[in-house]
């Protein structure tokens, strides 16, 4: 009797060392040290290479620390490193059509800054700001002007390009700072040409070197002059991009931008290239097919960052528009790196940089490289994805 109930003893403890073993809850794993993040800024912390979960476009970045030359210096419009006395000369604002007599344009892609916006009867426009333009031979084809980039022109105290303009840029163009060079002028002719290979009114183009010989005939200053914002964007440096990982959930994908809602006989897109880390434009212009926008050269053209600008709008009658380009109250999305962000941005004087601000109310800090800024209209609409 005493061995049965040792024998059933030994058999209970046997069964309650099985259930133990057996154990229903859930236990918190041991994270070794090495894994722990430090504490700090979310963007201090490393990232696994290759992490098949992992969002950011795989961007090409390079340490320019240092100039690739002794004495070159930061360009204002891209943050590249350029010769001293290409970053000290003002830049040229030229006027170029966008429609498919005007294409290919000429030398397009070199400039830094370019700014698109309608006109009448829904075509747009484009200004192209150029740093290094002094040895170009063969610029546009160039166009007329709206007072509306004259604003936009003023803020980078450029030389403002054109051929003629309606009577209501009259006013803006009288005013004693404004410096520009006008086609249509006598004093101006020589800074352009006409060419044979197409008709007119797209067959005109400007030469640098006959721009700075009208510019010092007519005692303009190559210089910058005391009217502007010596810092018109804020950078960070190719080493350590602004992957807008800082926005989290906030930082919306978009690799493919289409602007067709805005810019209907243009129909442009962008299409992000995680190789380079660069936006490349395409376009289906009316009469046209739809395929990269390359220049003449046949170089596409390509932009570190996108700005997408609200603006209000109205009519002033004959078709033709007025922009208003100093507010405070207007929003928009700034893209770098296949992602965006909303904006509001901010201009309250004649040359004052537009100032673009994040959601909580930090200027936001652009990538080095060409910028393509695309001015709508209050309530049109585009799309990204």
């Amino acid at each position: 009797m005493k061995k049965l109930k040792n024998s059933i003893l030994f058999l209970a403890l046997l069964i309650l060392l099985t259930a133990c073993g057996q154990e229903d809850e859930p236990v918190d794993p041991v994270v070794p040290e090495s894994s722990q993040q430090p504490e700090g800024d979310i963007d201090s912390v490393p990232q696994p290479p290759d992490s098949p979960q992992s969002t950011s476009p795989e961007i090409v970045t390079e340490d320019d620390s240092l100039p690739p030359r002794e004495g070159m210096v930061r360009s204002r419009l891209t943050n590249e490193w350029v010769e001293p006395d290409v970053a000290n000369t003002r830049p040229i604002a030229v006027m170029i059509p966008n429609e498919v007599n005007a294409i290919p344009h000429y030398n397009l892609s070199k400039a830094s800054v370019v700014y698109e916006a309608n006109v009448e009867a829904r075509m747009s426009r484009m200004m192209a700001i150029f740093e290094d333009w002094q040895d170009l031979e063969k610029i546009g084809n160039v166009r007329s002007l709206r007072a509306y980039y004259v604003y936009w022109a003023f803020e980078w105290d450029a030389f403002i390009v054109h051929i003629g303009g309606p009577y209501f840029i009259n006013e803006l163009i009288a005013e004693p700072n404004t410096q520009n060079i006008d086609g249509n002028l006598d004093s101006d002719a020589g800074a352009f040409f006409r060419s044979s290979d197409r008709a007119a009114p797209h067959n005109s183009y400007a030469t640098g070197s006959g721009l700075a010989n009208v510019i010092s005939q007519k005692g303009y200053s190559m210089g910058y002059r005391d009217l502007i914002d010596a810092g018109h964007f804020r950078f960070a440096s190719k080493l350590n991009p602004n992957t807008l990982s800082q926005y989290g959930a906030e930082a919306k994908n978009a690799t493919y931008i289409d602007m067709s809602g805005c810019y209907p006989l243009t129909r442009c897109y962008f299409e992000f290239n995680e190789e380079d880390g660069l936006y490349y434009r395409f376009q289906h212009l009316s009469g046209s097919t739809d395929g990269p926008h390359v220049d003449s050269g046949g170089t596409q053209l390509t932009f570190k960052n996108i700005l997408v600008q609200y603006v209000k709008y109205e009519e002033l009658g004959e078709g033709y528009l007025a922009f208003q380009c100093h507010d405070t109250t207007r929003d928009g999305w700034y893209f770098t790196n296949g992602k965006g962000i909303h904006v509001n941005w901010e201009k309250t004087t004649d040359y004052g940089a537009t100032r673009y601000y994040d959601d909580y109310g930090n200027e936001v800090v652009m990538n080095t490289g060409k910028t393509m800024i695309c001015i709508v209209e209050e309530d049109d609409n585009f799309t990204f994805r």
